[in-house]
């Protein structure tokens, strides 16, 4: 495999792969609201170009954070789902929402915070395991149509 980073740091090397525009979005979009075809991805209100869209799902691929599948129900449509190592982010996102949440809603105060992020907040480590497996759940379910 090419190597595709720049140094031996994980942060650096972590960025590398996610710190892109567009990677953790698409891994949000994925894990809170459900999406799993391109066409999901494109109709999403961050209007992702479908060419970058394309190189993210791909390189997100390459790297084991999303799988590629058809829908047994039609073999033309591809769906994306996380894998056990995108799955493995959720914390990162959970943190994420709560560091926007005190330190960006000032600046946009039209942020969509959930109205269960208080109770998110005072246990993380559940939230993150209940959060996993719905979406482990949904997987399943789709994948067995």
């Amino acid at each position: 495999m090419k190597n595709h980073f720049r140094c031996k740091c994980p942060i650096t090397s972590s960025l590398d792969i996610l710190g892109d525009k567009w990677s953790l979005v698409v891994i949000k979009q994925m894990l809170f609201e459900g999406k799993k075809t391109f066409k999901d991805f494109t109709e999403s209100q961050e209007s992702i170009a479908t060419n970058i869209l394309s190189v993210r799902l791909k390189m997100l691929e390459k790297f084991g954070i999303v799988e590629k599948a058809k829908l047994p129900t039609n073999k033309k449509t591809n769906i994306y789902t996380l894998t056990d190592k995108g799955l493995s982010l959720t914390p990162v996102l959970i943190e994420l929402v709560l560091w926007s949440k005190y330190n960006i809603q000032e600046f946009n105060p039209d942020l969509n915070l959930d109205h269960d992020l208080e109770k998110v907040e005072k246990n993380k480590k559940k939230a993150c395991q209940t959060i996993v497996e719905k979406y482990k759940e949904f997987k399943r379910s789709i994948l067995s149509q």
